[in-house]
């Protein structure tokens, strides 16, 4: 039979995991904040695209058009790009990209600026948006690194999904600060510069990024099977899919209805309020000890979801509509916490990153997907129709989620025996 020798002061740490013990843990710090500096510029990229190709069109179409394309380029790939951080380490995949996207970035900018036809605009966005770095995922892949498989990985998914969430605040309020006081320009200019600074600075830590698992010579990399092979990351995908129709739903329909009712400055008033739901549930969920499998509370918390945005289409008031989006912030942050979460238990080590990626990528594609949907429900049915799509998207999910819950049930990792105190290794036993 397996044990494990412990000691009383070890699993009294281990018992309560929170934001003070993850902190703490030796060499956090050295990716945590150049990896900050490397995302800030993702929160940017949209909106400094949408702000320069609208004053140089004179067209909201054509400036989402162009940014749609960006998104849905940065979804399509992000999961190789994540898929040859696991075969060839972070650092050899980080610092290309980083160099391509910054000059995919000026490119369209130049394009932009000159007056080129909207085709030229697509073809820039193409690489713009499939060159994006995926640091979130990368820094979500040295967090399992350094705490494998401790009750504190739950803390760190936590932790990442509200700095997520801090940067997707901070980020669009600088993209507007440059292209409106310093020039139309500028916002894209800088994404450009802190993702080429940020993301060098973050491959220069190579003493936390994840190893590269190797053949029996110590040379060639081993060849781990797709995440996507994975039956609970299918579902993960899907789950994920249904949250990215939250964040483009609410983006374009809570514009609409603060038009509607002449009131166009609530509108980002209200979204704040959705992102610190979002933000105080995220910190709430990282505080907590938590004794319910994951695979349960990931139930529990998107039908929690799909209820709260099935009430966001009845909102006829900008209060009610901010206390629905407060209600709905607070139930995203759980589900996406525990979705990453599960990773863990379901994906080996060498293919982690994928699996990260792809489902930052299916958050993406399901915003960009639901922002085309309900901009056309707004056009075509009346204000406040683009709720639906949240609605919509979540109950979907949900009815995959409840049908295919059994396969998030991580594989058997085999029994173990800790030998000696503290960190070591555990050794397998047969």
């Amino acid at each position: 039979m397996a044990s494990t020798v412990t000691t009383s002061k070890d699993s009294a740490a281990t018992s309560r995991p929170g934001y003070g013990r993850l902190l703490r843990t030796r060499g956090a710090w050295t990716f945590l904040l150049p990896g900050f500096a490397a995302r800030q510029p993702f929160a940017m990229l949209t909106l400094s695209i949408v702000l320069l190709v609208q004053h140089t069109t004179g067209s909201y179409g054509a400036a989402g058009a162009v940014a749609a394309v960006t998104g849905v380029s940065m979804a399509l790939f992000a999961p190789y790009t994540g898929r040859l951080a696991d075969r060839h380490g972070q650092r050899a995949v980080l610092v290309p990209g980083v160099l391509v996207h910054a000059t995919a970035g000026l490119a369209l900018t130049a394009l932009a600026l000159n007056g080129a036809p909207l085709w030229a605009l697509f073809a820039a966005a193409v690489p713009t948006g499939a060159s994006v770095p995926q640091v979130g995922p990368m820094v979500r892949a040295r967090w399992g690194v350094r705490l494998k498989g401790s009750p504190l990985m739950a803390t760190a998914a936590a932790f990442e999904s509200v700095t997520d969430e801090f940067t997707f605040v901070v980020g669009p309020l600088l993209a507007t600060a440059l292209c409106t006081t310093v020039d139309p320009a500028a916002g894209l200019v800088t994404e450009a510069a802190l993702t080429l600074v940020g993301g060098l600075l973050f491959a220069a830590q190579k003493g936390t990024q994840p190893p590269v698992a190797t053949s029996g010579d110590g040379h060639a990399p081993v060849r781990h099977a797709s995440a996507l092979r994975v039956p609970g990351v299918r579902v993960l995908i899907v789950t994920f899919l249904g949250i990215g129709s939250v964040f483009g739903g609410m983006q374009v329909s809570l514009a609409a209805f603060t038009e509607s009712i002449g009131e166009p400055g609530l509108n980002g008033v209200l979204y704040g309020v959705f992102a610190a739901g979002n933000m105080l549930a995220g910190l709430a969920c990282g505080a907590i000890a938590w004794k319910v499998a994951p695979q349960r509370r990931l139930v529990v918390a998107y039908a929690a979801l799909a209820l709260a945005a099935s009430a966001l289409w009845t909102a006829d008031s900008a209060l009610l509509l901010g206390a629905l989006g407060l209600l709905v912030g607070m139930c995203i942050a759980p589900a996406l916490i525990t979705g990453y979460t599960l990773v863990e238990s379901l994906v080996p080590a060498g293919a982690r990153t994928e699996a990260f990626t792809w489902l930052t990528g299916a958050v993406a594609l399901g915003q960009a997907a639901a922002v085309t949907v309900a901009g056309q429900f707004e056009d075509r049915l009346w204000d406040g129709a683009g709720f639906l799509v949240p609605m919509g998207g979540t109950l979907l999910a949900l009815a995959t989620l409840l049908a295919l819950r059994s396969r998030l049930a991580g594989a058997p990792r085999g029994r173990t025996v800790a030998r000696g105190m503290g960190h070591r290794e555990p050794v397998a036993v047969d």
